[in-house]
């Protein structure tokens, strides 16, 4: 048995790795945003960036330059070292403290997120890897993610300018238009979880459970899932929802008095959020890690199936990613009346009505088996 200083360990090792991956994987998805532009576009994207010892090896040194593996580096770095400049108009305590406000609701998610299981070596359990699964985690989650929106509005307001201030002022009127459609669209999932007999709870492991050996709940509810994420789009202020930054009309948006490191942890911030949500879509919809819908997963006791069942987790949150970013280079920006009336005139009556339709199902047929 594991004393609980162990334990404690477990966690504090396993939540240090997570932040480092996130942080991590957060700086090579701009890397991704910026090749897969490029690919799309019929150019080349980074090519140059390379490390004085590594860049000079025959064969490797050139793969990974074309590759653009050092760019997150070279981009990081100059954000670090550039000067910070703070304005003279701006409130200086909010302005400082907004960054901070976008990117803490991002990280502290990653405590209620399983990446994966581990399996016992004599089979007999499996134990999710996760900092902690709480009974109302998806609540707690949209809890935690509400508050992102926090430091884009304080931003807005600290620089005391007109465009930053309007930018503020719609992440906030986004945020509650979509929020809603967004929290319509995970009930019936919860309504189908919960089935007669079964503990009941808002758990994420719990939906993984149900869709193990089984179909993936995009399956069964197809429209929870494009609601969920059309919503997530939204909340992430990706375009064609940009609205906050929007630079055909508002400058730079929200962050327009920012620059140097400050900026470059909005920018952080924003994939943060679009990772954290693709890992709860994938969750919620995808199965999470488990293989394929109807089969068994293969893999194996101990850590090596606990490392693959991370890497098929991973691979699903990559390519919703790659989603994220094929959009954004796809569709052009919504007009800020055009956001609106497709959050309250189609996306909240759809959600509605996707929930009346399951919660009567649900009252006149038992629930279906996984």
């Amino acid at each position: 048995m594991e004393t609980s200083w162990e334990i404690l360990s477990i966690k504090v090792i396993y939540g240090i790795l997570v932040l480092g991956a996130l942080l991590t994987f957060a700086g090579y998805t701009v890397l991704a945003e910026r090749k897969v532009s490029a690919w799309i576009q019929g150019r080349v994207g980074p090519n140059k960036t390379s490390l004085p010892i590594i860049g000079d090896l025959p064969v490797i040194g050139p793969m990974l330059r074309n590759l653009g593996i050092f760019q997150p580096l070279a981009d990081g770095l100059k954000f670090l070292f550039k000067e910070e400049i703070c304005p003279g108009h701006v409130n200086r305590f909010h302005y400082h403290l907004a960054p901070i406000l976008s990117l803490v609701p991002a990280l502290s998610i990653l405590a209620l997120v399983p990446f994966g299981q581990y399996t016992r070596d004599d089979g007999t359990s499996s134990i999710p890897l996760i900092l902690t699964d709480l009974d109302v985690g998806i609540l707690f989650i949209f809890a935690l993610s509400s508050l992102g929106v926090y430091g884009i509005v304080l931003a807005g307001w600290a620089s005391n300018s007109k465009y930053p201030f309007l930018g503020g002022v719609r992440a906030s009127a986004q945020m509650i238009s979509y929020e809603l459609a967004m929290g319509l669209s995970i009930l019936p999932v919860f309504l189908w979880v919960n089935q007669p007999g079964s503990t009941g709870g808002l758990s994420l492991v719990q939906v993984m459970d149900w869709q193990a050996n089984g179909l993936w709940m995009v399956f069964f509810q197809p429209v929870s899932a494009l609601v969920f994420l059309v919503a997530l789009f939204a909340e992430t202020n990706r375009l064609p929802f940009d609205m906050p930054e929007s630079e055909t009309d508002l400058v730079g948006g929200f962050h327009t008095e920012y620059g140097a490191f400050k900026f470059g942890i909005f920018f952080i911030a924003e994939y943060a959020h679009v990772i954290v949500g693709s890992a709860i879509f994938s969750i919620l919809f995808l199965g999470g890690w488990h293989f394929l819908p109807g089969m068994d997963d293969p893999w194996p006791v101990g850590w090596l199936g606990a490392v693959l069942s991370v890497v098929w987790f991973l691979f699903k949150i990559c390519s919703i990613v790659f989603l994220f970013i094929w959009v954004r280079w796809t569709l052009p920006r919504f007009r800020y009346d055009q956001v609106m009336k497709l959050g309250w005139g189609k996306l909240l009556p759809l959600a509605l009505a996707n929930l009346i339709f399951y919660a009567a199902l649900a009252s006149w047929m038992d629930f279906p088996k996984a």
